[in-house]
């Protein structure tokens, strides 16, 4: 083995020693960690006042969109139990069905939600669920997993390229399309209904109605007309999604 491959090969080991082997809250799933949770906090304040200034004339004009936003999302801020997260709650007013959280607790909604959200439980199944993703540390979880794989993907392709490097290109080519279909899309299916499940027990705690999750992914299919194969996808089918809510209420309520 080459001296560069001894070097990946250490650097392999020292990034799994180096790790942080944890399990996600609510759902006891083990998984590696490579960032830590204060650079990763800091990453999500250096994003978001990134995401004011290139929104700034369309940040917060809603007012009273912006106080539902608000309300719902101190509610569910005060159940999550994230005392180092600096909670602030936005809204975008595009024509977007879409909302987020960054690590840190900054969420922001777009307006185009509102043609989806019919009162405020299921306003809250929204942002419980991306809430949920920053409390679950997914975004350092997908980082961490291609920084793994990055790494084993140049350690393989040396070894390739010393032994057989006629092959060295089709190698390249295989490893990025089974990593990404065989690893990161699946992890990203896996993230969604994990945060859908986080997503109900944090509306449970803050006193919303769970059942409205399943109307709201209703109202989704209707706007989205979401019914393709999952396969390629990195969000689960909204049928798939419905039916995994439909028995994570069930074990909510057991």
């Amino acid at each position: 083995m080459s001296l560069k491959s001894l070097v990946l090969v250490f650097i392999l080991v020292f990034t799994f020693n180096a790790c942080g082997i944890n399990k996600v809250q609510y759902t006891n799933r083990a998984r590696l960690i490579t960032i830590s949770p204060h650079k990763e906090i800091l990453m999500g304040l250096n994003a978001s006042k990134e995401i004011k200034k290139e929104n700034r004339q369309y940040l917060d004009k809603d007012k009273i969109f912006l106080k539902r936003v608000q309300r719902v999302g101190r509610r569910l801020a005060k159940v999550a139990n994230r005392p180092d997260f600096k909670w602030e709650f936005h809204t975008i007013s595009k024509n977007i069905i879409n909302a987020f959280c960054l690590p840190g607790g900054k969420v922001y909604v777009y307006t185009g939600i509102k043609k989806v959200v019919k009162n405020d439980d299921q306003l809250a199944t929204v942002m419980s669920h991306e809430i949920a993703h920053a409390i679950a540390r997914h975004g350092a979880e997908r980082v961490s997993m291609q920084q793994i794989s990055d790494i084993g993907h140049s350690i393989l392709s040396l070894a390739i390229k010393s032994k057989v490097p006629q092959y060295e290109k089709v190698f390249n080519t295989a490893y990025n399309y089974g990593t990404n279909l065989g690893i990161m899309l699946p992890y990203s299916r896996k993230h969604e209904l994990e945060a859908d499940k986080i997503g109900l027990i944090l509306m449970g705690k803050a006193g919303y109605n769970t059942k409205e999750a399943l109307k709201f992914w209703q109202n989704m299919k209707k706007v989205t007309k979401n019914n393709k194969n999952d396969f390629f996808s990195t969000h689960p089918s909204d049928d798939k999604r419905i039916a995994q809510i439909k028995k994570f209420n069930q074990n909510i309520k057991k």
